[in-house]
């Protein structure tokens, strides 16, 4: 009996497994896709570029959109905040129903390169986060301790296996204690593989800098006839100080940062590279923020002349299907179970290329507006540590960006959850019954 009963649990599970047998990805792959069907078959695509961005949810930035499943009620940082974001999104693809994998950045950023963060970081980052005590253990994660380093590596482990060049800007590094002078890699394995005048996290940098020198790196490139095949770009100013007295407000932050980011898409998209290049942007999480599906519904953004232009993709995706994507591409194999049975974005690309390119908006607001001492939560925010990623509690940081933008008086919505959850655990139920009938 008890064999019995353990097979039909094997089986069971078996059955609701999302990964295939021959490791092929999850999905209907429409004809001619420029995404690879399985990894080492060829793109048309090839180069891509990743830029990670920081702890805002899809309402908190394109709620105000007229298409897709937007709550303008909740939108702190709309079209005239963020026109940059809003014009990608209508000229390229609406992604609507994208989730980040990570709670905050010390998993977040292990999610978003690693697509896993080890049992070390999950259990230990609570101990590191919010609370604002003098005894707060370590920031665990980007190389910080070797058990945090995932079983299936990260980005650049892959890409070194499959023999595809890599290079990184601003993730998994340390800034130098003197501005100008080069920064160093938290990984031997990034080793001469990052550029050490990129800047990394640092919320008195702006990212319009950041884009700057980006772009004269992509210059050199067209000069030299070739660029690194995959590359991160860190992008962190939307994280915000709050509303830290001198400090730039919690908008002109997210709007310096929606500059930056048109910047570089213009750049890269008038450039020799463009007609083989796919731009994926991602937060590292949506830091529990407001969003009427879901706190972890995010802001993503995928730009090519592949994608199907002027859409909305509603399909469920997450970070691990940017990942997903963007390994079939380049012909790298997945780094966990999670990107391996993560569902590509077959149905945000299309066969034939359209090749016209994007020029920036410039920004709407003053990016250069500071924190007064009457703006609410500046003393909470005084308290609060921005030196590092996600070192603020992020109910705290959620409220004061809240009251900052919506008014003192303004009360802050609850971070939800429970819709999107109880959805996907009757759409697993339901999927599970139908495979055990057909067993």
């Amino acid at each position: 009996r008890r064999e019995a009963q353990f097979g039909a649990w094997a089986r069971a599970a078996k059955a609701c497994s999302p990964l295939t047998a021959d490791g092929a990805p999850r999905g209907e792959r429409p004809a001619g896709s420029p995404i690879p069907a399985k990894v080492g078959d060829p793109s048309p695509i090839r180069n891509v570029i990743y830029v990670v961005r920081e702890n805002r949810t899809y309402d908190q930035v394109l709620g105000d959109l007229e298409k897709g499943k937007g709550e303008p009620r909740l939108c702190l940082f709309g079209e005239k905040v963020t026109p940059n974001a809003h014009a990608l999104a209508r000229e390229f693809v609406l992604l609507d129903n994208l989730y980040a994998d990570g709670e905050v950045s010390a998993d977040g950023h292990e999610w978003t390169i690693a697509a896993y963060a080890t049992d070390f970081v999950e259990k230990s980052w609570p101990l590191s986060y919010g609370h604002n005590t003098a005894r707060k253990y370590d920031y665990p994660s980007e190389g910080a301790y070797p058990i945090a380093t995932p079983a299936g590596g990260y980005l650049w482990d892959v890409a070194a296996e499959a023999k595809v060049s890599f290079r990184s800007y601003g993730e998994f590094v340390q800034n130098p204690k003197k501005l100008g002078d080069p920064a160093t890699a938290r990984l031997k394995s990034l080793q001469g593989r990052f550029d050490p005048f990129y800047h990394g996290f640092d919320m008195d940098y702006p990212d319009v800098k950041r884009a700057e020198r980006f772009i004269s790196e992509l210059k050199r490139f067209e000069a030299e006839g070739d660029m690194p095949r995959l590359q991160v770009i860190r992008l962190p100013q939307d994280h915000t100080s709050g509303t830290t007295i001198g400090k730039w407000t919690p908008t002109a932050c997210v709007a310096e940062n929606d500059l930056a980011l048109g910047m570089l898409v213009e750049a890269v998209s008038k450039s020799k590279f463009w007609p083989q290049t796919a731009i994926f942007v991602v937060e590292d999480d949506a830091q529990n923020g407001p969003d009427h599906v879901d706190a972890h519904r995010t802001v993503a953004l995928a730009i090519s002349p592949y994608i199907k232009r002027g859409t909305v993709d509603s399909t469920m995706y997450s970070t691990s299907s940017m990942l997903r994507t963007m390994e079939l591409i380049l012909g790298m194999r997945p780094m966990s179970h999670f990107d391996a049975a993560a569902t590509p974005m077959f149905n945000a690309f299309q066969a034939k290329p359209d090749v016209r390119g994007y020029t920036a908006l410039p920004a709407n607001v003053d990016i250069n507006e500071r924190n007064g001492k009457l703006a609410w939560g500046a003393e909470k925010s005084r308290k609060l540590d921005f030196t590092k990623e996600d070192a603020a509690d992020d109910l705290v940081l959620n409220e004061i960006i809240w009251r900052s933008v919506r008014g003192p008086q303004s009360k802050m919505p609850a971070p939800r959850s429970e819709e999107h959850t109880s959805e996907l655990q009757s759409h697993s139920d339901l999927v599970c019954r139908l495979l055990l009938e057909k067993k």
